[in-house]
């Protein structure tokens, strides 16, 4: 019998779905069955932990001999993938079979019962069947489709290895251990074993239908490391069975009880004394609104990639940059970033990936470090929306602009490299680059003026004096564009991906605003947190203007304008504080549209910012704690009055400087 319990094919999981209240009134049940069950203890125990599973505790057999290990024995069923204890509670449920059927049928008639006969390879697919059903019909008194269950239990949707497990085990070798499958086993209608695994994983693999012989026989531990070429003090064995693993510690191999993957990965780790994941930073599990059909994605990504990219398909959402959703992705040895689309209906002109896609493709050989792009797919068949894809960069994001832990000289040489790789942008040959006509030339901070009164005015939802003010003051304060170049649209420290040991920015990310304009719009842009406190909830606008610059090392809003001035050969302006003043301006006008959507209950992509739960003005709006926070904060703060206020002060302090 393979594992109990089974946890959902993912990153980052180990929680038991599709399993309901109902469900747990199994345990009971079970519990009473193997009181009145004549089976031996051992047996009884093994079929128990089926369905209790991680919500009761079991007892961690073990080895007390020491040495180096040199091998690491694996399971399948419920610890490379899902178990079939589990897999049968969820399909009664779904089928209307009374609960506990299938692992009462399991265990009637012992070693001599149709599932333990079908394990040793001793009866066919269509005996097993036949026996099979008859057995869950008479328990149930009804009639059960064991072929569908078994169909379930095999199907390629569900029987894919745990990518967690994927990932230790390529650990595992690449450090130079040996690593076998040992699994009570069965054979499919085919003549063939059902192995869902890709072999080349493993230097060894043991069938209990190939063998003629079952856990927790020692006959089967001890195939398996004759094979190994091992002692059994040098090997570790996972199963998620108690029976199994103490059969195993008594011939002296050291065990590992999987209660779900993620957990077991931990302690092999501690065992092994290295680590078994690589971690990818700024990404969460996927979330339920966002997931995307990963068949589909899968068979794209192989015909792009070519037919050596085998293996399961793992994918992780960032969590950033959430105005097109972006996900890490591992197929074989590719990593890759997907950016998408969100789903719904959009705006003609909004959420354009493919212009971030030719952005990014054109400043590939510029001089701007951006990630290497390798496809745009506009048919919405693939995922639901269009995407492009591009090479996982590894490095930092910086999302509190304070740089907390750093020292005084690497806060400035961060902002020194921020700004230095701003220049390279604006100085970008648009001619050479096949940009000239990305965006229409001249005229930009006049129509950018007005395109945002336009959409602050679609969202207004009661007069602020302040912003009333900027609107009145803005158009007949625009300063002379000095020149038209490349502008990034939303430059920041939090889109820039900086190198782990040294002030190097590897990658700028998120494109989706970028055009053609005034420079000094992007110098602006990147200054906001250097005038906002830090009491700003979350990520969202966090600033550091109630902080001692000295004393952090960080160049204030006028020396790092200086810097750049400096960098691009160009002399400073009079006219700063309109810019500033401009950029606070946008950014309320973004964010009134937010909370005019958040009280309507609408959701909203916007700007990076996540997905906010209807129905805010609620004492209890859903979504994530940060969605929940960002959500109340918008409902109370109404940052657009905050952030016109800001804006309003940097125009008294501009005066008449600026040129009408």
């Amino acid at each position: 019998m393979r594992g109990s319990a089974r946890a959902p094919i993912g990153w980052g999981s180990g929680h038991v779905t599709g399993v309901t209240a109902r469900s747990l009134g199994l345990n009971m049940y079970i519990r009473r069955l193997f009181q009145l069950s004549q089976l031996q203890q051992p047996r009884r125990a093994a079929f128990l932990k089926h369905i209790q599973g991680k919500h009761q505790g079991s007892r961690h057999w073990t080895h007390s001999g020491g040495g180096p290990y040199r091998a690491v024995i694996f399971d399948m069923g419920g610890v490379l993938i899902p178990s079939p204890g589990r897999v049968a509670a969820e399909w009664e449920l779904q089928n209307d079979i009374p609960p506990g059927t299938i692992l009462q049928a399991f265990i009637s008639g012992g070693e001599k019962g149709p599932w333990m006969k079908f394990m040793r390879g001793e009866i066919t697919t269509e005996d097993f069947l036949q026996q099979f059903g008859r057995l869950c019909s008479e328990i149930s008194k009804t009639s059960v489709p064991v072929g569908s269950f078994l169909s379930l239990l095999t199907s390629e949707q569900l029987a894919k290895q745990f990518p967690v497990m994927t990932e230790a085990i390529t650990q595992i070798r690449a450090k130079g251990l040996r690593t076998a499958v040992l699994s009570n086993n069965f054979y499919l209608p085919n003549g063939k074993s059902f192995l869902p695994l890709d072999r080349k994983q493993f230097d060894v693999v043991v069938e209990s239908c190939l063998e003629g012989v079952c856990k927790p026989d020692p006959r089967i531990y001890k195939l398996c490391l004759e094979r190994l070429g091992l002692p059994p003090s040098e090997s570790i064995f996972l199963d998620d069975l108690g029976p199994n693993l103490k059969a195993a510690a008594s011939l002296g191999i050291h065990t590992i009880k999987v209660d779900d993957p993620e957990t077991a990965v931990k302690e092999l780790e501690t065992r092994l004394g290295f680590t078994l994941r690589m971690v990818v930073p700024n990404t969460c599990p996927m979330r339920k609104t966002m997931d995307i059909p990963r068949g589909s994605l899968e068979k794209y990504l192989k015909d792009l990639l070519g037919s050596q990219s085998t293996g399961p398909l793992e994918l992780l959402q960032f969590d950033h940059g959430q105005s097109n959703p972006t996900y890490y992705i591992r197929l074989a040895n590719h990593q890759l970033v997907l950016r998408k689309k969100p789903p719904g209906t959009l705006l003609p002109s909004s959420h354009a990936v493919e212009r971030e896609f030719r952005i990014m493709k054109a400043l590939g050989n510029a001089g701007v470090p951006v990630p290497r792009v390798l496809d745009l797919c506009e048919d919405s068949g693939v995922i639901g929306t269009p995407f492009y894809l591009m090479e996982y960069c590894p490095g930092l994001i910086y999302r509190d602009p304070s740089l907390p832990g750093l020292e005084p000289t690497q806060r400035r040489a961060i902002y020194t490299a921020m700004n230095r790789v701003l220049c390279k942008i604006h100085s970008v040959d648009l001619n050479a680059t096949g940009l000239e006509d990305y965006a229409k030339h001249g005229d930009y901070i006049s129509h950018q003026v007005q395109t945002w009164i336009k959409h602050y005015r679609a969202s207004e939802t009661s007069s602020i004096p302040a912003m009333e003010r900027l609107i009145q003051w803005l158009p007949h304060h625009l300063p002379r564009q000095q020149k038209t170049t490349l502008v990034h649209g939303d430059f920041r420290l939090d889109n820039l991906l900086f190198h782990p040991e040294k002030a190097e920015v590897l990658a700028v990310l998120d494109w989706e605003l970028s055009t053609l304009g005034d420079p000094l719009v992007d110098v602006a842009s990147s200054c906001l947190a250097h005038y906002l406190p830090s009491s700003f909830p979350g990520s969202l606008l966090r600033g550091f203007s109630d902080c001692d610059f000295t004393q952090l090392g960080i160049p204030t809003a006028e020396e790092y304008f200086r810097m750049y001035c400096l960098h691009s050969g160009i002399s400073p302006t009079e006219n700063w504080n309109f810019y500033m003043a401009f950029c606070f301006f946008r950014m309320a006008a973004i964010l009134q549209g937010v909370y005019k959507r958040s009280l309507t209950g609408h959701r909203c992509h916007a700007h990076g910012l996540p997905l906010l739960c209807p129905r805010v003005k609620s004492a209890r709006p859903t979504g994530s704690p940060w969605q929940t926070s960002i959500a109340r904060w918008l409902v109370e703060m109404q940052p657009a009055r905050l952030l016109g206020q800001k804006a309003a002060h940097l125009m008294d302090v501009a005066g008449d400087k600026t040129r009408g």
